[in-house]
């Protein structure tokens, strides 16, 4: 059983830039961590760090409870795959995954029996005597991801590693990426900017900003109950409607749409209220009031219409709202339900979740 704890990790490359901030996590056997968060939040310094790429400059690296901050990279038995590749040009398939096997002089035997096993998962069998330059993105990635699971590793660490790759092929290796590491005893940590590969892929997320850690949680503990505003907005396609608000006598108005406030949230005169597009509908039986606004927008995204809304009463104030495509409505004085049980709450002071 492996494991893979990382205890009030800092790195810092000077005074003013430390992009990753007092940061405490673990990764299990069976388990699969994607860091997530924008541009310049860290997640590529930490896996560069637990790499040992980089050093540290607080905290531990803990692999099956031994700190190997002191270790350097070839003693740590991680595996990482990056965005890049990083396949010999003029090795053949076979020999780009034996590389890493024959440094370590392991038996021809061995290498061998390994490398048979990760083909069959990988589908390389047909590729083993072609180099790099006759492969397609698709299979140099698996290439890569190969030489990276015959190294049987204590853990795995992906950076961004289907960036590279078009749209339908990046959907096809990662539908492939999901049932090789469900196979996999080693804990992954994964990286990327892509939501769905976070929420498709992971046993667990953690989202970072700004060096430091936002949530850490299920895929579907994360879309649901986002711990402050910056998970909230980050979280999700569409991004989640986050509109400032007065307090009115325990609610809220939406134009003249008024949404009721939870108790703990009424000592508050100002908060943020969160609903998601996909949660803004049509009105149905029983809805006992609608917002109401004009259209000025409308997105075709296949099954569904992006609609955005600017609501009567209130001119500054849009929402939008994903309708499915197959839906009759008008694009004016068009009627919206908010469910409330589908409403989020926020502090605006400091941005935090309010129950």
């Amino acid at each position: 059983m492996s494991t893979l704890e990382l205890e009030n990790l800092t790195k810092a490359y000077s005074r003013k830039v430390v992009p990753v901030k007092d940061l405490s996590l673990s990764v299990g056997n069976n388990e699969f961590l994607t860091l997530v968060g924008p541009s310049g939040c860290g997640k590529s310094t930490i896996l560069r760090v637990i790499a040992g790429l980089e050093q540290a400059t607080g905290g531990k690296v803990l692999i099956n409870g031994e700190d190997v901050n002191p270790l350097p990279p070839k003693e740590r038995n991680i595996a990482m795959v990056f965005q890049s590749y990083a396949l010999y040009p003029h090795m053949t398939v076979y020999e780009n995954i034996a590389s890493g096997l024959k440094l370590r002089n392991m038996p021809a035997g061995e290498i061998q029996k390994r490398i048979q096993d990760a083909s069959q998962v990988l589908g390389l069998d047909p590729l083993m005597d072609r180099r790099p330059s006759q492969l397609s993105g698709g299979q140099r990635q698996r290439v890569a991801l190969g030489r990276a699971l015959v190294r049987e590793p204590d853990a795995f660490l992906l950076d961004e590693p289907l960036s590279n790759l078009d749209a339908l092929l990046r959907e096809q290796v990662r539908a492939d990426l999901k049932q090789i590491f469900d196979r996999q005893k080693s804990p992954v940590v994964y990286v990327t900017h892509d939501q769905t590969e976070a929420m498709t892929l992971s046993t667990k997320v953690a989202v970072l900003s700004e060096g430091y850690l936002q949530q850490l949680g299920t895929p579907t503990e994360i879309y649901k109950t986002p711990a402050n505003k910056f998970v909230a907005g980050f979280i999700g396609s569409p991004q989640m409607n986050l509109i400032d608000t007065e307090q009115v006598g325990g609610a809220v108005l939406l134009g003249d749409f008024k949404v009721a406030m939870p108790e703990a949230a009424q000592s508050q005169s100002t908060v943020v209220l969160g609903i998601r597009p996909e949660h803004v509908r049509l009105p149905e039986e029983g809805d006992s009031q609608t917002i109401r606004g004009d259209v000025f927008l409308v997105e075709n995204l296949g099954m569904s219409d992006l609609v955005s809304l600017r609501v009567h009463g209130d001119e500054n104030l849009v929402i939008r709202s994903l309708i499915p495509a197959d839906a009759t409505w008008q694009r004016e004085n068009l009627e919206l339900a908010i469910p409330p049980h589908a409403v989020h709450w926020f502090s605006t002071e400091t941005g935090a979740r309010i129950e």
